[in-house]
């Protein structure tokens, strides 16, 4: 019984994380949704920025903190390990939630608006793009273990999952953080860039470097020189010419555990 209700809740919370995924991309996008970065008047500049960074913090401190193994050994003595990656993705998820509901638009100054077709349609293949490397990227790591799904089929069925492995499939191979890299295609790839979107691409700008650099200190400590030797192989967010991971495989299987 306890293997069943930990898959429905994972399966409810995957769901729920789809949703959030999905509404990211209107929202960041100023697509047709309830609530857009741009959508709404601006109200006072100083009360909209003091909320927008509280809820850019609020997300980028609970993504974070709860992802390092040393908070996961201390959650883990009151959370059933089953569920401890799907419980991170609920709170992720709700986190996201609450900036969409209470995101304040602030609409001036413009930093930069696009007028010619051709360039609108490029910034948006941009755009796009970006988002399809961060959901591609998910597959090639291991989608279903990255938002909790794996564990709790494993707990369902008495099974053990496997040590974690260091591979580098497809982009891995280019570069380290391709997930990383979607996203910051995804927030700046936008034809008119209004002072709210460009508050809200620096502050997940920002906490994507600092993320990458928690991010690979965890690694190094997982994997060691196998990780360093990567690290010195492959560039970081941008694909250079000549830089690759030589085999053997050097890709993580989790390497932005729900980050």
């Amino acid at each position: 019984m306890a293997g069943i209700v930990a898959l429905l809740y994972g399966g409810v919370v995957y769901l729920l994380f789809f949703g959030t995924f999905l509404y990211a991309v209107a929202f960041v996008g100023n697509l047709p949704a309830p609530k857009t970065i741009d959508s709404g008047e601006s109200g006072a500049l100083l009360p909209a920025l003091i909320v927008n960074v509280l809820l850019l913090g609020v997300f980028a401190i609970q993504h974070s903190v709860m992802a390092r193994p040393a908070f996961k050994r201390w959650w883990t003595r009151f959370v059933p390990h089953a569920v401890e990656r799907a419980t991170y993705v609920l709170l992720a998820s709700l986190a996201l939630l609450l900036l969409y509901w209470q995101w304040q638009p602030i609409l001036t100054p413009v930093v930069w608006s696009v007028s010619n077709p051709a360039a609108i349609l490029l910034i948006q293949a941009v755009f796009w793009i970006g988002w399809g490397l961060v959901l591609l990227s998910t597959f090639l790591i291991n989608h279903f273990e990255l938002f909790g799904l794996r564990q709790v089929w494993a707990r369902m069925l008495g099974r053990t999952l496997p040590t974690p492995e260091f591979r580098t499939p497809f982009f891995y191979k280019r570069v380290r953080h391709p997930i990383y890299l979607g996203f910051l295609l995804a927030f700046w790839a936008a034809p008119t860039m209004t002072a709210g979107h460009l508050l809200f691409a620096v502050g997940t700008t920002g906490y994507i470097l600092i993320g990458i650099w928690l991010e690979e200190r965890d690694l190094i400590a997982l994997f060691g020189d196998q990780y360093r030797r990567y690290r010195e192989q492959v560039s970081m967010l941008i694909p250079l010419p000549g830089r690759k991971a030589s085999p053997p495989p050097a890709e993580v299987t989790h390497p932005r555990p729900a980050e």
